[in-house]
């Protein structure tokens, strides 16, 4: 009986946590068809219509697709350096003893507890002194840079559970060091791949404080600056401004969606070193 109750105990609670993370985003997608006057009088009640001006408004009126686009091209070109580095130097610490080799997984490991926007400012100046503030490029080298060591720590700790007998028969078999990379090796890195992949997007995708600062075009921004269009000096257009979170989220949700089972896959499995 007891063992009943702290079971249904604990599932009710898992419920109510769950309810917390979605309910959230519930809330945005009905309020984004509100009036600014609905929202204002009650903020959690349902619209009276459902109106899609406020997305129409947030498409013709602001430049949020050219956001979006800025976005999906800083992303899309950050995480695929990311990931091929990640797994060139995560193999190569995990399969080859030499000298500076502790030195180095010290050194990637360190990178992940630097709080990063301690390194602002020293990293605005020397891309000043590079002519390199305000370009397409610019967020390109923070976004690399601080995203490396979570992934090499990853994949080197998720090759090392891949046995080494794969390799070594291959190379009996006459295959060169590089086929075997890449047709071995490779494909059964992919979930971890897939998950550094995926950890990477979302962060590159959400950053703020570097687009904001590293970067003042308008024609240059990325959609968490170019979200705080909606908010002015005295009042924030809240309806809008959920609408065009709806439209920003999409991407990310149906990425997630799509390969969240090779995320939780990748996590567990390279979580223990074999």
């Amino acid at each position: 009986m007891n063992r009943g109750i702290l079971k249904f105990s604990l599932n009710l609670i898992i419920l109510l946590f769950s309810l917390s993370c979605i309910f959230p985003i519930v809330w945005i997608f009905y309020s984004s068809f509100k009036t600014q006057s609905e929202f204002m009088l009650s903020p959690l009640a349902l619209p009276s219509s459902l109106a899609f001006d406020n997305v129409v408004s947030v498409i013709e009126q602001t430049k949020m697709g050219l956001y979006v686009l800025n976005s999906f091209r800083n992303t899309t070109i950050s995480v695929v350096f990311i990931v091929l580095i990640s797994f060139f130097t995560g193999y190569f610490l995990s399969r080859f003893r030499f000298r500076g080799r502790n030195f180095l997984y010290t050194y990637f490991t360190l990178g992940m507890l630097i709080p990063l926007h301690a390194l602002l400012v020293p990293l605005y100046i020397q891309l000043r002194a590079f002519n390199a503030i305000n370009q397409w490029f610019t967020l390109l080298f923070p976004y690399v840079a601080f995203g490396l060591p979570i992934g090499i720590i990853l994949v080197e700790s998720y090759i090392g559970t891949i046995p080494k007998e794969l390799e070594e028969a291959a190379f009996i078999d006459g295959s060169s060091f590089t086929r075997t990379l890449f047709t071995i090796v490779l494909p059964l890195a992919s979930p971890i791949l897939a998950t550094v992949a995926i950890i990477q997007f979302f962060q590159t995708w959400n950053e703020f404080a570097f687009a904001l600062i590293l970067v003042t075009k308008e024609a240059l921004r990325t959609v968490p600056v170019g979200l705080t269009v909606f908010k002015s000096a005295y009042i924030t257009d809240y309806p809008r401004l959920m609408a065009a979170i709806i439209i920003t989220m999409l991407p990310v949700m149906i990425l997630y969606f799509s390969f969240s089972k090779r995320v939780m896959e990748g996590m567990t499995t390279g979580a223990v070193k074999g």
